[in-house]
């Protein structure tokens, strides 16, 4: 095997959808998150208080969630297409919203907090509908080496993104930020627009699954055409299918325990400060900290190929789970900057794995009809996921201390994969290359 097989997997770039897809989000994975910045900027630099960007962080989580869920529902039911032009051009619509509010002088807190609500509410359906119309674009073999591609872009943006915004904030304004953002998200609508339809109502094979795997009596995982069913009624249906599929749950709870337990960024500036000799109020220990995490997530990335083509995708995600318990045990327990940031960089790399496989793995073991509705119960834990990890970091930091509290949180992600594990041997034991027939 050359060493070219060990670097990015590109096989989904041949493909033109997912390669117009790509090189768009690409794009807007920089120039779209410019506003990431503007907008706690804008809002900290007109009422000088943190805690009005703190309540701006929780209407935009809760808008998204509230989004994720809906649209997955409606991703079920109609063309995914025309979800995903509905999604992105509310995002463009928002951030035009946000550069005319500016340029006119008419951004107070209020009108702030309602586009900050519209930008949740579209980007939650833009990442439910995204994942679940991929597996229409990509195959089946190839899913694992997409997810990299698109996480690869993702890191790449949320690093190159805020790092190029305040490099152009005291030379441009916040105001133009939000036109840069628009003008991204433009580029975005036109590939969407060259995908092929994707209308509701195709199903594909199961993968096989034992009877204790199998959905619950009375599931029914497609509609038959022209059968108008209510949306809750549809999110029910989907709860329950996913409360079915044990492999589904456990990847779902794995993900849960890895960044609830063991994503202690909260604790960043008091690591840097106190057992680092940081300065207060942040310098380079604590910029180093933060950017530790991006950086082995990118580098994951350019080595996608080393296992984009492996079967056991429910053992790498496990194991990966575990070794970022391991990586944040390490963290907690050194008083070594230099160690500390090696620790994270490998945390950041194994998250990669993580969830490159746990996106393979739902978007493969999912029944193309109930692809949307997962999909927003996976972007509701990916989203509120960290804010849980912060608000339980903070409360152990204050307690019993900043260090001991990160290594509790590693050791018990640790545990709780491994009783998982135990619990769900399926998801040890899941290979990818058993999957009857490609889930498109």
């Amino acid at each position: 095997m050359n060493l070219g097989s060990y670097l990015i997997d590109r096989r989904p770039l041949t493909i033109p959808a997912f390669r117009r897809l790509w090189v768009a989000s690409a794009v807007s994975a920089v120039g779209g998150s410019f506003s990431v910045i503007a907008v706690p900027t804008q809002l900290f630099t007109r009422t000088g208080s943190s805690a009005v960007v703190g309540v701006s962080a929780a209407v935009s989580v809760c808008a998204l969630v509230v989004s994720a869920l809906w649209s997955g529902a409606l991703a079920d039911t109609m063309d995914r297409r025309r979800l995903l032009l509905a999604g992105n051009a509310g995002l463009g619509l928002t951030y035009l919203g946000l550069w005319l509010a500016t340029l006119l002088g008419v951004a107070s807190v209020p009108v702030l907090l309602a586009l900050v609500a519209a930008q949740g509410v579209s980007f939650g359906a833009t990442m439910t509908t995204t994942g679940a119309a991929v597996p229409r674009v990509v195959p089946a073999e190839q899913l694992v080496a997409a997810n990299s591609l698109s996480a690869l872009t993702r890191y790449s943006g949320a690093v190159a993104g805020p790092l190029l915004a305040g490099v152009l904030i005291p030379v441009v304004g916040l105001g133009p930020l939000y036109l840069f953002d628009a003008l991204a998200i433009g580029l975005m609508l036109w590939a969407v627009a060259r995908l092929p339809a994707m209308p509701p109502g195709r199903t594909a094979p199961a993968p096989p699954i034992d009877a204790a795997t199998r959905s619950p009596a009375g599931i029914t995982t497609a509609a038959p055409a022209g059968r108008r069913r209510g949306t809750l009624r549809r999110l029910g249906d989907g709860f329950r299918y996913l409360a079915g599929q044990r492999i589904l749950v456990a990847i779902l709870a794995v993900d849960l325990s890895a960044m609830v337990f063991a994503m202690p960024h909260a604790l960043f500036p008091e690591l840097a400060e106190r057992t680092y000799g940081g300065p207060p109020g942040g310098g380079r220990e604590l910029g180093l900290l933060f950017a530790a995490y991006p950086a082995g997530v990118l580098l994951a990335g350019l080595l996608s190929g080393t296992f984009s083509r492996a079967r056991r995708h429910g053992a790498l995600m496990a194991s990966a789970a575990m070794a970022w318990g391991g990586c944040v045990i390490l963290l907690g327990l050194t008083a070594d900057l230099r160690i500390a940031l090696a620790a994270t960089v490998a945390g950041g790399a194994v998250n990669f794995v993580l969830s490159t496989f746990r996106n393979a793995i739902s978007q493969a073991h999912t029944d193309d009809a109930l692809r949307g509705r997962i999909q927003g119960s996976l972007t509701v834990v990916l989203m509120g996921g960290p804010q849980l990890a912060n608000a339980l970091h903070g409360f152990g930091g204050a307690s019993i201390g900043a260090r001991p509290a990160i290594v509790l949180g590693g050791a018990l992600t640790v545990l709780t994969v491994a009783l998982l594990v135990r619990a769900v041997p399926d998801l040890w034991r899941y290979d990818a290359g058993k999957l009857s027939g490609t889930r498109r």
